[in-house]
């Protein structure tokens, strides 16, 4: 009896244990498969930086605000310093209650209104865009002739100087339940969107070619599929929802927002991306900044999209969950 009583409570303690083991077995590790009590049920993206504007002002530079979930996250920062706030008060958007911003690489037109809204905000709300996160390799040197091409170098000592702290990844991460910042992404597929001018980073193994490694999305997942937000997509469109959909769970690609860098693909590039973006299920396109204008509307044809689910975005464009896309009057 008493040999009895201790296998069973042997038997009880390895439960757990048993259990942890049989969980790995059915989601491998590096597959996060999100469970349906923690989908995102809610979520808009507003567009404050791009070319176009029905209002507010245009710029070579990306930015957006997204609400998800009574969450409130900035996804970059434009290119000038007051664009994003000048935009977001014409549109009558507060931002002073975010504490959290994205800064999907280090290029100035995502970064350069980092410093002017951290101390504006500041004002109202000390905790104001005090939180960035970044991927890892931002804060890389990207050596030139006179001074080093990365700003976000220079950038970061005054930002801490406000208070503000950086958080960098390097893998995935869950900002909020269903709500997922990919790090840097694996380049699985031969896409090489990014400028291509021949620039260097140097990286802890050496000085290579700066294929922009820290470029990060933001992937939501919802009942619907993933929501991908991009700020150019330098990683390739492609090889980021293949990683969320490895990553996080392999759903249909519900949308796409933001920038993606097509414009200067040409027509059978374009046509490959189509291809896979119709395989992956993709519904909703709102392509901005170096998206591309051409390149949205043969993606529209190629993807099987139509006037309503693929569109330009401009300034106060937006995405909601529940309505899809709302183009404003310019592009719709």
């Amino acid at each position: 009896m008493k040999r009895l009583l201790i296998t069973l409570i042997i038997s009880i303690a390895l439960l757990p244990l048993a259990l942890t083991r049989t969980e790995m077995a059915t989601n491998p590790a590096g597959n996060s498969q999100a469970k349906p009590d923690k989908r995102v049920q809610s979520l808009r993206v507003l567009v404050l930086s791009t070319m176009l504007a029905d209002a507010g002002i245009g710029e070579w530079g990306f930015a957006a605000l997204v609400e998800v979930d009574g969450h409130r996250i900035l996804f970059d920062t434009g290119a000038h310093p007051d664009t994003v706030l000048r935009n977001a008060r014409e549109l009558g958007v507060d931002l002073s209650g975010i504490q959290e911003v994205i800064l999907s690489h280090n290029h100035a037109d995502h970064t350069g209104g980092l410093l002017h809204l951290r101390r504006e905000l500041a004002k109202q709300n000390r905790t104001a865009l005090s939180r960035a996160h970044v991927g890892r390799g931002i804060f890389w040197s990207r050596p030139r002739a006179g001074e080093d091409g990365n700003s976000m170098i220079k950038v970061r000592p005054t930002y801490e100087a406000t208070g503000g702290t950086f958080i960098e990844h390097d893998k995935p991460v869950e900002l909020y339940p269903g709500v997922w910042l990919t790090g840097p992404v694996p380049r699985v597929f031969p896409e090489r969107n990014w400028s291509g001018r021949g620039g260097k980073v140097k990286t802890p193994t050496g000085l290579d070619e700066d294929t922009i490694p820290e470029d990060a999305s933001l992937i939501f997942d919802t009942d619907k599929g993933l929501v991908v937000l991009s700020g150019c997509g330098h990683a390739g469109i492609i090889n980021t929802l293949e990683f969320a959909r490895n990553r996080i769970r392999r759903a249909p690609v519900h949308a796409a927002i933001g920038g993606f860098h097509l414009f200067q693909l040409d027509d059978k590039k374009l046509a490959w991306t189509a291809t896979k973006l119709r395989e992956f299920g993709v519904r909703h396109l709102l392509g901005g900044h170096c998206t591309g204008i051409e390149a949205v509307y043969r993606l529209r044809q190629l993807a099987g999209l139509d006037r309503s689910t693929c569109v330009v975005s401009s300034v106060g464009s937006s995405f909601a969950l529940d309505k899809g896309i709302d183009p404003l009057a310019l592009a719709r």
